[in-house]
């Protein structure tokens, strides 16, 4: 019978516990703290879960600045060379995360909330960290109330950039300091989303037509992206201005244009609302992707244009918007055979240069569509097999090109 193992060690040191008088615990618990920050605010949270209440926002803030004292050293290592490694970067991010999840759930006084603020700006406005998200967590978890709220947006402000200058103007929104808040916002009026958020603002405050008219000054003068002027336009104009809200529906389903856009829009349209908006559907359709043409041309049922799409489409292989044409593809077989075999036929690309295993594996599922193709749906096997068998001659010298095509074609070996 084997023998448990000793568990005097753990006897002895209990036993030395129970025997060593207070002062010399405390020591020993100073000593430990004193080696890491991680060691101090384990200890910190042990002492916290067990002593007397009254001193919790004092050991609350404490343990918080242990965090930091704990992640700031990688975090400057970071902001040195501009990022590091993965593991560096999870770890640091969790930490920040750790910080600003105790920073929203516990009171800490003004004073330290400040205090912290001044550690975390340094790295914000270095910005060379990586960390910036995060970062910008953590200083909101340290705002508590209007004082904090104010003092953090001057800090943005201060930094001078656009990013920082956004985060100002929202929070001195937030807090209703509408004068700070336009001071800043009608300095910087260029993108659509800049109009889109004084026009809530007017609208908030019940300037509604003048809301709606810088709007409109918005959808005219704004650069980038504007569905979300279109949205708040149209919506206050739908009962009041059929023509403006069907133009700006229309406009809002061409960027971008897609199958989704389309049908959406017709659904909206009386009959002879759409009548008129069809052909300028039409005359704007090489403007929208590939895959969203062909989808709009199936819907319509305009099958020639688009197998017309497939003749200068190569064969997808391992790309991200291959789906959309091998799906249909399959569906205008029967309609289209020779044209389909061809776009099958350009899957197979250099057959006689050397390649990895599995790009061989993806020639041989390209080869099976055609030989289905040719054997179900044109009716010549003898075309596939004399095709197939030039294919297998050429590559005899590569086993690993055989082997995979053996795996996947039936009928390979017989060849």
């Amino acid at each position: 019978m084997a023998k448990q193992k000793s568990n005097s060690k753990t006897d002895i040191l209990q036993t030395l516990v129970s025997h060593v008088e207070r002062n010399h615990l405390e020591k020993l618990i100073f000593k430990l703290a004193k080696k890491d920050p991680e060691t101090k605010r384990e200890c910190l949270e042990f002492l916290k879960k067990h002593a007397k209440p009254g001193n919790e926002p004092q050991t609350e803030s404490e343990i918080i600045f242990t965090i930091w004292n704990e992640l700031e050293p990688d975090l400057s290592d970071l902001d040195e060379y501009g990022g590091g490694d993965y593991g560096l970067v999870d770890q640091v991010d969790e930490l920040l995360y750790e910080l600003a999840d105790r920073l929203k759930k516990n009171k800490i006084s003004q004073k330290d909330r400040s205090r912290l603020l001044d550690e975390v700006f340094h790295y914000i406005k270095s910005g060379n960290a990586g960390m910036d998200d995060t970062l910008y967590d953590v200083a909101y978890a340290s705002c508590h109330d209007a004082q904090d709220w104010r003092e953090l947006a001057k800090r943005f402000e201060e930094l001078g950039d656009d990013w920082p200058l956004g985060h100002a103007r929202d929070i001195y929104r937030k807090i209703g300091d509408h004068e700070k808040y336009l001071s800043l916002r009608l300095k910087q009026m260029k993108h659509g989303g800049d109009y889109h958020d004084l026009a809530t603002f007017y609208w908030e405050n019940g300037e509604k037509e003048k809301a709606i008219q810088l709007a409109r000054e918005g959808l005219e003068k704004g650069e980038g992206r504007k569905d979300e002027l279109r949205a708040f336009l149209s919506a206050r104009v739908k009962t009041k201005n059929r023509k403006e809200y069907l133009d700006l529906q229309f406009d809002q389903a061409m960027d971008p244009l897609s199958l989704k856009s389309y049908v959406g829009f017709k659904n909206i349209c009386k009959e002879e609302e759409w009548n008129i908006y069809e052909p300028k559907f039409l005359s704007a359709l090489d403007k929208a992707w590939d895959e969203e043409r062909l989808k709009i041309y199936l819907h319509r049922k305009e099958y020639d244009q688009a197998i017309q799409l497939f003749e200068k489409k190569r064969y997808p292989l391992k790309t991200y918007d291959g789906g959309t044409f091998l799906k249909v593809a399959t569906q205008l077989e029967e309609k289209y055979p020779e044209k389909i075999l061809r776009f099958y036929q350009s899957g197979l690309g250099n057959l006689n240069s050397n390649h990895e295993r599995s790009v061989y594996a993806d020639q041989a599922q390209v080869a099976l569509k055609i030989r289905n193709l040719w054997i179900n749906v044109i009716k010549k096997p003898d075309q596939w097999k004399t095709f197939a068998k030039e294919i297998k001659v050429n590559n005899l010298n590569k086993p690993a090109f055989q082997q995979e095509f053996a795996k996947m074609i039936p009928d390979w070996k017989e060849i």
